[in-house]
């Protein structure tokens, strides 16, 4: 499951909200935009919105999440984006939507009037059920259900493939050598453009200055080109980078060809190459290719999920694919591509399998599965035994025949309250503990006599976060007690800074006699009653 939260626009949700996100997409010159889409089909978008880019009818920024009214209720199947940035959106009903930048006419309704809010882009495609879309930097791209291409846009390089360099202001067909063959997949540059036939076939057109259309020569095509290095491979997957390309066969095969400055070829070197290269060839079947328009990075994922990446990866120059610990090739893009943006439509389909983790969470003081009760202060707390275990010594250790508590369905705890041994129960099935600051004295207590190290610096994180005026020398008493020097430390300090505060709380005045002496003492050497 890809973690969202590791581009920065969605780290400000919550569970909820970020549990309810079925597709997303982080886009925009610096990453700085975002459209995501709910469980229940709603749209929304938050961010910068730089030349309209969110839709929202306005040219105003937000970090709240803003809903696209026009579009909810659609199934979305397919988005883009361009450096406008200007979007596409696909629907399930094979609808075209588009807005933001228009200054090309990319967004293909015969004007190059910015698009404040979600458009149906009608001309030519109204009869047409659109199943994916693409889009260049400022050139669009669709592909239908028959297999027609359809570009509009800017043209200076010939990427629209219209035979001509006009910019072109509402989608047209691409045809001749497309025009009697069917397009499975399409893909653009940043001037370029990709398209994959049913039988494999990968043709390109537009500017290809830097190789990137894998033609054996570095001069611009108006109209689709064949890319006969590839004759005899049948290429399932194509990306596109800013000014580079990478192809997969339906044998795990990957080329890659174009510009290659920050060596996002990964050929070894930083030498262009204006035809198809092998590369990764010592490597297992490659299973999934990325690149991104808007980026010089480039990632593959093999079959037995291992991801690599290469390329401009934070500003470094990695020209031969490094092994990384992702477990996809989306977050790559999230921690090394620059911008930061998503490089598809992220989806996050969720299903009823669960991790180890969530799984043992889920079960935690569950009377169905459980095999051991533990009762503290009238109320049971239902756990199982080999987690127990598992994940403390000191259960380890209890639980052998020469323990009584081994033989027991239930045991009696009478040492510490509730609430605490709960807590305590709890942080072993999720390593989490919630708990106030004053609980967190009896769970740091707890701690100590069960030798939980790691517990017991959570507890005195918490009781850190927690502390004020009233409850510092109690705090201070506890750290004293259960020799906690870091918390001690920590509580004195805060005692001192606030000392006239403190003086005059009942913790202060109600607190063991030695234990006030040593601190009037040590306050002493710190010089706390000097005038």
């Amino acid at each position: 499951m890809v973690d969202v939260t590791k581009w920065p626009l969605f780290s400000l949700m919550g569970p909820q909200e970020l549990s309810a996100i079925r597709k997303a997409c982080v886009f925009g010159t610096s990453a700085n935009e975002a459209i995501y889409i709910t469980n229940d089909n709603e749209v929304f978008v938050f961010g910068l919105n730089c030349s309209n880019c969110l839709g929202t009818g306005d040219s105003q920024s937000t970090i709240v999440p803003k809903k696209l009214d026009f579009l909810c209720g659609s199934k979305v199947v397919s988005l883009s984006y361009g450096s406008g940035p200007h979007i596409l959106l696909a629907t399930e009903d094979g609808e075209v939507f588009a807005w933001g930048h228009n200054g090309y006419s990319q967004l293909g309704n015969g004007t190059t009037n910015q698009g404040l809010a979600p458009l149906l882009v009608s001309a030519n495609l109204l009869n047409k059920k659109v199943t994916e879309v693409a889009c260049g930097s400022h050139h669009s791209m669709a592909l239908t259900d028959s297999g027609e291409v359809y570009a509009w846009g800017f043209n200076n390089c010939g990427q629209v493939g219209s035979g001509s360099t006009a910019n072109q202001p509402t989608p047209r067909r691409v045809s001749s050598c497309l025009q009697n063959k069917v397009a499975v997949s399409i893909v653009c540059g940043q001037t370029s453009s990709l398209a994959v036939v049913d039988n494999g076939e990968v043709y390109g057109w537009g500017y290809n200055g830097n190789g990137q259309l894998g033609i054996g020569n570095n001069g611009n095509q108006l109209t689709p080109c064949r890319l006969v290095a590839l004759q005899g491979l049948c290429v399932q997957q194509i990306v596109s980078g800013y000014a580079h390309s990478m192809a997969l066969t339906d044998e795990g095969l990957l080329y890659t060809w174009g510009a290659n400055t920050y060596g996002q070829l990964g050929t070894g070197n930083k030498n262009n190459q204006l035809s198809p290269t092998q590369i990764m060839t010592e490597k297992e079947r490659i299973v999934e290719i990325a690149a991104c328009y808007s980026t010089h990075t480039s990632a593959a994922k093999t079959q037995s999920g291992q991801v690599y990446m290469w390329g401009q990866c934070r500003g470094q120059s990695i020209v031969l694919p490094h092994l990384t610990h992702f477990n996809c090739t989306d977050d790559v893009f999230a921690c090394f591509a620059t911008p930061s943006v998503m490089w598809r439509l992220l989806s996050m389909e969720y299903d009823d399998f669960l991790t180890v983790a969530q799984s043992l969470k889920k079960e935690f003081d569950n009377p169905e599965t459980a095999d051991l009760k533990f009762c503290v202060d009238g109320k049971y707390i239902y756990v199982h035994k080999a987690v127990l275990k598992i994940r403390c010594e000191h259960f380890r250790s209890m639980f052998q025949s020469h323990w009584n508590e081994d033989m027991k369905e239930v045991i009696e705890i009478n040492q510490f309250s509730y609430p605490v041994y709960r807590s305590f129960l709890e942080f072993l099935y999720t390593d989490n503990v919630e708990l106030p600051p004053e609980d967190a004295i009896g769970l740091l207590d707890l701690a100590t006599s069960y030798c939980e190290n790691r517990l017991k610096r959570l507890c005195q994180h918490i009781i850190k976060r927690g502390i004020t005026v009233e409850n510092a020398f109690s705090l201070l008493s506890a750290a004293v007690r259960y020799d906690a020097e870091d918390l001690e430390d920590f509580c004195f300090k805060f005692c001192i800074n606030h000392l006239t505060e403190v003086t005059q709380t009942a913790a202060f005045w109600q607190t063991d006699g030695n234990l006030l002496k040593d601190f009037i003492c040590r306050a002493s050497r710190c010089g706390a009653f000097k005038n």
